[in-house]
């Protein structure tokens, strides 16, 4: 009998079992699909000399996490690679914001949109700098986090405090508006946080514009060498090194509780794998408390709560082999790992409005991937490994553009959002679609089929909104792994810190077995 079973082999599963084999305890780890991974897979699936990554593909906060650097994954073979430039975002006038790999370069690019600007910019770089650990320090431990909670107080107060929350607290529209008097800062801050489902006027936005920012010129948008793959791999490979056992193609379909604990699991295969210590489950919360556990064994309270939890944006995603380079009108773009492409501050308002009201936007905003840019190995000499995502409502109420989408996303509804993804590729790399060798088309019911914790194609476990962070996450009042049942833990990105590749919320869930067990 293991000491403790872990639901999913993604990164957070992944995580959590290895800080539980390092304690010394015996772990079975069942993933659902045929491969570990989760969001963090990569494959030759759009032509055999490409590598493409099929959902995550860039990992600033892995770079910046001490979870992941604790693991030593450098000795499993791991090795991270970056572009030369971090992020690009093309104007319609031929100009670029870029941001660089060096706050005084970034500045430097900025004073020619507006003097004053790199000053400006340098300024929230000093700021970064007298915080940055106690903030990653309290992003990556439970909350409430103690005592880098107090650490962070006190260097929020060296920093400005009350002036600096509020700065924090700013929708991402006014934060650019206060602090620049050009278009490029707003909008690396602006499209930065559109990496969650934050558009530009909401609460919050700002702070999360300026992480995003922040951690890219500090730690560069880093790829793992040879494909997001390598880098679950290194996790697997350290994980049974240490004695953990992997079994993929096991789907679990019930968490086993007996007088109020958790004891095991059940697959769908109908075997009973016990835990003798501690069952973690890297799945959503509304999987977990909505199917895996009975409700029987839940508080009326959180199954209530649970109605009101809110996904963040669903996502349609292209991956590409190109023959060439992308020919960006912009050539700053051209060293760039990522590519925002979108008509300025008012244009990512205009797309974030038109989820809101249900509707598929017509000028999709894309966050666009350059792999080989970045990573030399994934396509052969003179040619690209590129994808591009944007964003579109789970429930979807009309098209803003001509193609009448409706969300059946059938064939015909993939093919038209695809083009007119390509569409805009065009408006700004004028012959890109002549260089398109192959293509993959993943909509949103395609993304869960490959991951059933990215619900309708969201992929950050739970909106990023304030409502549903820290103490709110998943439900109020948590915000910490422990769940209602004993010797269950929540250890997916719906879990504090929420999404992105760091391992904190598994890492997290771990620390609160091995905790609770200390205690007994």
């Amino acid at each position: 009998m293991p000491d403790a079973v872990v639901i999913g082999a993604g990164p957070n599963g992944l995580v959590a079992a290895n800080l539980l084999v390092a304690a010394g305890w015996s772990v079975e780890v069942l993933e659902a699909q045929p491969e570990p991974g989760g969001a963090v897979r990569s494959d030759r699936g759009v032509h055999p000399d490409y590598v493409s990554d099929l959902f995550s593909a860039f990992y600033p906060l892995a770079a910046a996490s001490p979870v992941i650097d604790g693991l030593g994954l450098r000795d499993e073979g791991l090795r991270w690679s970056r572009a030369p430039r971090v992020l690009a975002h093309p104007l319609p006038d031929g100009r670029c914001a870029v941001l660089e790999n060096g706050a005084r370069e970034t500045a430097a690019g900025l004073d020619a949109f507006a003097e004053g600007d790199g000053a400006a910019w340098l300024e929230l770089c000093a700021t970064w700098d007298r915080v940055h650990r106690e903030v990653l320090g309290a992003l990556f431990t439970p909350f409430p986090p103690v005592r880098a909670g107090v650490r962070l107080a006190a260097r929020l107060r060296a920093a400005g405090g009350l002036r600096l929350a509020r700065t924090l607290l700013l929708p991402v529209r006014r934060l650019g508006e206060e602090r620049f008097g050009g278009e490029a800062a707003r909008l690396l801050l602006a499209g930065s946080a559109l990496h969650a489902d934050l558009g530009p006027e909401a609460a919050g936005s700002g702070g999360f514009g300026w992480l995003m920012s922040m951690l890219g010129q500090t730690y560069g948008f880093p790829v793992p060498v040879g494909g997001a793959g390598a880098l679950t791999a290194a996790l697997v490979r350290r994980l049974e090194r240490h004695g953990g056992v992997l079994r993929c193609g096991e789907r679990v379909t019930e968490v086993v509780v007996r007088g109020g604990r958790a004891v095991g699991v059940r697959t769908a295969k109908g075997e009973a794998v016990p835990a003798s210590r501690a069952v973690l489950a890297d799945v959503s919360a509304p999987a977990l408390y909505g199917g895996l556990v009975g409700a029987h064994h839940l508080p009326a309270r959180l199954l209530d709560d649970l109605r009101r939890f809110q996904w963040d944006f669903a996502t349609f995603k292209v991956d590409w082999a190109l023959s060439g380079p992308v020919p960006w009108t912009a050539r700053e773009a051209t060293m760039a790992g990522t590519v925002h492409l979108a008509d300025g501050v008012d244009g990512l308002t205009r797309f974030a409005a038109q989820i809101a009201m249900g509707q598929v936007p017509d000028r999709p905003f894309l966050l666009f991937g350059q792999m080989s840019t970045a990573d030399a190995t994934r396509s052969p000499a003179g040619t690209e490994s590129a994808w591009a995502y944007t964003h579109v409502p789970h429930r979807i109420k009309g098209d803003a553009g001509e193609d009448g989408l409706t969300g059946r996303w059938d064939r015909g509804e993939r093919e038209a959002m695809a083009d007119r993804m390509e569409h805009e590729v065009e408006r700004w790399a004028p012959g890109f679609r002549s260089r398109i060798m192959a293509r993959r088309l993943l909509a949103p019911p395609t993304i869960e089929s490959m991951d059933a914790n990215l619900v309708g194609g969201a992929i950050n476990g739970g909106t990023t909104a304030a409502h549903q962070q820290l103490v709110f996450r998943p439900t109020p009042g948590t915000g910490r792994p422990e769940t209602p049942v004993r010797g269950l833990y929540l250890a997916s990105a719906s879990a504090h810190p929420g999404g992105g590749v760091h391992g904190a919320p598994g890492a997290n869930a771990a620390r609160a077995a091995l905790r609770k067990r200390l205690r007994r």
